[in-house]
C-alpha cells in the first residue's frame, strides 16, 4: 500500500515533509527557482523548436506538489512556432500528498490556477503504479508513477535508443533524502536517455556530480539560484545499448502513414480515441449494419475492476484500467457528448462464506486503496443499495452502469471531433495480406489500402485471419436479460453483483445476467439462460422484498465474449511464428541471450483483443497502451505487464517448456 505524506504548512504557509523534515518549494521563489533550474537550464523551449520527434518527454525524480510539471506546461502552452506537438511528462512520487494538501499547496500560485484546476480535477488515489493523466485533449500528459523510485524506474520499459528527452533531477535534498541519491539512480537516468537527454539539478553535491559524470553524462557547475552558490546541469551525448525489456516482446516500430483498424466495439471506439488525440489518420471496417452491434450491444454494463487481494499483475492492470476509464469517460461527458449512464457504485456481494472469506482477505492484505474499494457491512449494504439485503460485501463507490452502444456512439464522435476518419460498415474484411511492405485489405470484392499498419480489434472473429489464427483466443457465450422492474426494484441505486448482477433500472428495466458458455458462438436467444438468470437473483435475494414479483422478463441479448488462455487482453504486434520460433530457439533451453535477429512478415500488424466481460474497463487503457507502443512513445504500464499482455507471451510459455 501507498503511504501519502505526511505534511504541515509553516508561518509561511510553505508546505513541508514531516519525514524528510524538508520544504516543497520556496513561497517566495519556488516558481521562478522552477523555471531558472529545470526549464533554462535544459533548454526546455528552444528544444521544442528543434526536435527529431513530435512528442517530447521530460522525466523528474520527485513530483512533490506538482509545481514544475504545471509551470513546465504553462510555458509549453505559451511557446509559439514549436514543432513538439506533445508534452510527455513523466514523474515519480514514493509518498504522493493528499489531494487536500495539494490543494492548499498549489494556492500559492494563482497565476497556475487554470492548470492546477485540471491537475486536482484528475489527482489520482494513492495506489502504487503508473497513473496517465491526460490534459488539453491529449497534447499534455502526465505518468505518474506511485512508489519508490529504486522500484519504479526498473519497471520502465525501454529499448536500446532510450525514451527520455530531459530530466528534472529534483527531490528533498540529498541530505534529507540520502536513499534516492544513489548511483543506481544517476545509472537508470543514462539508460532511459536519448542522444543528447539532459539534466539539471539544484544540488552541486560532489557524489552528485561524480555519480551523474560515472553514469555517462556530461557535467557543467552554474550559479546556483538565489542564495544557492551553484547547481549542475548537463547531457548525455548519446544514448547507451541497454534496455528493459527483453528481446522476444519486439515492439519494433514502423513510420506511421495511414492505420486500418478491423472492429466496430468498445476496443475500436477506445483506438479511435487514443488514435485521434495523436492526429493520426486512421478508418475503421465494421462488418455489421452498425457499430457496438456484437460483445458491446447490451442496454446496460457494469465498470468496475476485477481485484483479488494479492497485488497481481492481472489485479494492477484492472485497477488502473478502471480509474483510466472513468477519466476517459468523464472528459468526454464533460465536452458535451452525452451517453445513458449512472456512477452510482458496484457491490460486491458475500452471497456465501467462500465469496466472505475472499472478501475477508483482500481487506486484511490492504493492498488496494479503500478510496477504490471498502467493506461494507450487511446495514451499510443496504443502505448503499436503499432496498434491505442480508449481506456484508466490498463496495466500489466509483463504478457504475453504462449503456455501452450510446458510450461507443459518443466515443466515435468525439474522436471525430479531434480528427476525421471513415467508418465503414457492412464490410466484411477476409484477408490481409502486404505488397511492397504495405497492408492492404480485402472483403472479398474490393482491395482497401495501402496501409501502414492494421489493428485487429475483432473481438471472438480476431483469429480468423491467417495471421492470427494461431492466437490462443477462445469464444464465450454470455446472455443476458432485461426484467420488468417493480416499484420496490425499481429502489436499487447500485450495481448489485452476487454470482451475476442486477442493475438498477433503466427504461423501467433491470439487466440481470450474465450466462457463460465456453467455446461457443451461439447467438440465439435461450429461454433456459433467461429462466438461469432469473434463478441466480431469486436464489440469493428470494426473501428480498424487491424480488416481490420481479419474473417478467420481456427480452434479452446473446453475445460472444472472446477471451484468453490466462483471461488477460492481447494488445501489441502480431508475432510471426515461424521466423518467431528461429530467432528465440534458444529459450527452449533457457538462456537469455544469443538470439537471431528477428524478421518479421508481419511488421505493423498489431492485435487488441480478449477483452472478455471486461471491455468497458480494459479497453481505454489497452488501447492507449497499443497507441503509446505504435507512436514509440513512453507505455502507461510497467514491463511485468506489458509482458502479461504482449501476443507473444503464449509462444514465449510453449518455448521455454519446450512444447514447440
Amino acid at each position: 500500500m501507498i503511504e501519502n505524506a505526511h505534511i504541515y504548512f509553516n508561518q509561511s504557509g510553505t508546505p513541508v515533509a514531516d519525514k524528510f523534515d524538508d520544504i516543497y518549494f520556496s513561497i517566495d521563489n519556488g516558481l521562478a527557482e522552477s523555471t531558472f533550474v529545470f526549464v533554462e537550464k535544459n533548454k526546455i523551449i528552444e528544444r521544442l523548436h528543434d526536435h527529431d520527434q513530435n512528442h517530447f518527454v521530460i522525466a523528474e525524480t520527485g513530483f512533490g506538489t506538482g509545481l514544475n510539471f504545471l509551470n513546465t506546461w504553462q510555458q509549453f502552452e505559451n511557446s509559439d512556432n514549436k514543432t513538439v506537438k506533445k508534452l510527455h511528462f513523466i514523474s515519480f512520487e514514493k509518498y504522493p500528498i493528499k489531494k487536500s494538501d495539494l490543494v492548499k499547496s498549489l494556492a500559492a500560485w494563482p497565476n497556475l490556477k487554470p492548470y492546477t484546476e485540471k491537475l486536482i480535477a484528475l489527482y489520482p488515489v494513492a495506489m502504487q503504479g503508473c497513473h496517465r493523466l491526460e490534459f488539453a485533449s491529449g497534447t499534455i500528459v502526465l505518468d505518474l508513477w506511485f512508489g519508490d523510485i529504486k522500484d519504479t524506474l526498473p519497471q520502465i520499459c525501454f529499448q536500446e535508443k532510450g525514451i527520455i528527452d530531459a530530466w528534472y533531477l529534483d527531490g528533498f535534498a540529498p541530505s534529507k533524502n540520502p536513499d534516492m541519491w544513489q548511483q543506481s539512480l544517476f545509472n537508470a537516468m543514462a539508460d532511459l536517455g536519448r542522444d543528447n537527454c539532459s539534466f539539471a539539478t539544484f544540488t552541486a553535491s560532489g557524489f552528485v556530480r561524480r555519480g551523474l559524470i560515472k553514469a555517462g553524462f556530461n557535467v557543467q557547475k552554474h550559479k546556483g539560484f538565489g542564495r544557492k552558490r551553484e547547481m549542475i546541469c548537463g547531457q548525455l551525448t548519446k544514448a547507451n545499448d541497454k534496455f528493459s525489456e527483453p528481446k522476444y516482446y519486439p515492439r519494433e516500430g514502423v513510420n506511421i502513414n495511414k492505420i486500418a483498424i478491423i472492429g466496430g466495439g468498445i476496443a475500436t471506439a477506445s483506438l479511435a480515441l487514443s488514435l485521434s488525440k495523436r492526429d493520426a489518420q486512421f478508418e475503421v471496417f465494421c462488418k455489421d449494419d452498425q457499430v457496438a452491434m456484437g460483445a458491446s450491444h447490451n442496454h446496460q454494463g457494469a465498470l468496475y475492476p476485477h481485484l483479488q487481494a494479492n497485488f497481481s499483475r492481472e489485479s494492477q492492470f484492472y485497477a488502473h484500467s478502471f480509474f483510466y476509464a472513468r477519466r476517459c469517460f468523464d472528459e468526454i461527458l464533460t465536452q458535451g457528448y452525452t451517453f445513458p449512464y449512472q456512477w452510482c457504485g458496484v457491490l460486491l456481494h458475500g452471497i456465501n462464506a467462500e465469496k466472505q472469506k475472499r472478501q475477508q482477505s483482500l481487506i486484511e492484505q490492504n493492498n488496494w486503496p479503500n478510496e477504490l474499494i471498502s467493506y461494507v457491512s450487511p446495514e451499510q449494504a443496504s443502505d448503499i443499495a436503499n432496498v434491505v439485503t442480508p449481506y456484508s460485501g466490498l463496495f466500489i463507490k466509483h463504478g457504475g452502469w453504462i449503456n455501452p452502444p450510446k458510450l461507443i456512439e459518443a466515443m466515435l464522435s468525439y474522436s471525430q471531433a479531434n480528427k476525421l476518419f471513415t467508418i465503414n460498415t457492412k464490410i466484411k474484411i477476409e484477408k490481409f495480406y502486404q505488397k511492397a511492405n504495405l497492408w492492404y485489405l480485402f472483403d472479398g470484392k474490393i482491395e482497401h489500402g495501402p496501409y501502414s499498419q492494421v489493428i485487429v480489434a475483432a473481438g471472438e472473429h480476431s483469429d480468423t485471419f491467417k495471421q492470427t489464427k494461431s492466437l490462443d483466443l477462445h469464444p464465450v457465450r454470455g446472455q443476458v436479460s432485461h426484467v420488468k422492474a417493480t416499484e420496490k426494484s425499481a429502489e436499487i441505486s447500485t450495481v448489485l453483483c452476487h454470482k451475476g448482477y442486477i442493475t438498477p433500472q433503466y427504461l423501467n428495466h433491470h439487466c440481470i445476467g450474465a450466462t457463460f458458455t465456453k467455446n461457443s458462438k451461439e447467438t440465439h436467444i435461450s429461454e433456459d439462460d433467461n429462466n438461469i438468470n432469473l434463478k441466480q437473483v431469486t436464489d440469493f435475494y428470494g426473501e428480498c422484498e424487491f424480488t416481490d414479483d420481479l419474473n417478467d422478463i420481456t427480452s434479452a441479448k446473446a453475445a460472444i465474449r472472446c477471451t484468453s488462455f490466462d483471461h488477460m487482453p492481447l494488445i501489441g504486434q502480431i508475432t510471426d511464428i515461424k521466423n518467431y520460433q528461429k530467432s528465440f530457439a534458444t529459450l527452449r533451453h533457457g538462456s537469455k541471450y544469443g538470439y537471431l535477429s528477428y524478421n518479421s512478415s508481419t511488421s505493423g500488424l498489431y492485435i487488441f483483443t480478449g477483452l472478455g466481460a471486461r471491455g468497458l474497463c480494459s479497453a481505454p487503457l489497452g488501447a492507449e497502451l497499443l497507441c503509446s507502443e505504435m507512436f514509440n512513445e513512453p507505455l502507461p504500464i510497467d514491463l511485468a505487464m506489458s509482458e502479461a499482455l504482449h501476443p507473444a507471451r503464449f509462444i514465449v510459455r510453449d518455448l521455454k517448456r519446450n512444447k514447440i
